[in-house]
């Protein structure tokens, strides 16, 4: 038998321990976009962006690939710049055979709206989801995707997942009665 007072220490040392450590974050790479046509305006606050033809945009476990990408960056800095020093993304919005693609996750439509402040994704335009590493795809009017969570929700959604294994009966083999001990199932009435 182990002492009270060894029990109790060992139990506060594993209350102290921390959780369990979350998977560790992707290393942050560069944000790099890429058109055929480009134009880009700057305010004081906002820098606006529109991409247009073949638009690839590449960064930290994501991959986009679209027709048009409209880009709102907040601007931080010297307003006399053109481009800031630092920007931060307020929103993405690719328009026409939208594909994105995130680790196992692959998502097509034809608008995502990203907004990274929000750490959200919002796919319109006929959209679906598939999770290659589930097995599990998502279709519906409006699907929404959140950053750290593999999850999925929108309207109107239609799922499809891995087959279940058959589990009727087969009605051509002998009913057999419950071991002893274990009440029978009631009757249907």
């Amino acid at each position: 038998m182990i002492p009270r007072s060894v029990a109790l220490f060992c139990l506060a040392v594993l209350a102290s321990l921390p959780a369990w450590p979350a998977a560790p974050e992707p290393p942050m790479q560069p944000t790099e976009i890429t058109s055929d046509p480009f134009e880009s305006r700057s305010t004081d606050t906002e820098m606006f962006t529109l991409c247009t033809g073949s638009v690839t945009v590449t960064g930290t476990n994501i991959r986009i690939v679209c027709d048009r990408l409209e880009i709102v960056s907040l601007r931080f800095g010297e307003k006399d710049q053109v481009i800031a020093k630092k920007n931060k993304f307020k929103s993405l919005i690719a328009i026409g055979r939208v594909k994105i693609t995130q680790g196992d996750r692959e998502a097509t439509c034809g608008r995502a709206v990203v907004l990274p402040g929000e750490d959200k994704i919002t796919l319109t335009e006929t959209p679906m989801v598939e999770d290659k590493g589930a097995g599990a795809t998502w279709l519906g009017e409006n699907l929404v995707l959140l950053r750290g969570e593999r999850r999925v929700f929108g309207d109107k959604v239609r799922m499809i997942l891995p087959p279940v294994k058959d589990l009727s009966f087969d009605k051509n083999k002998p009913l057999t009665p419950p071991p002893a001990g274990q009440p029978a199932a009631p009757e249907a009435k």
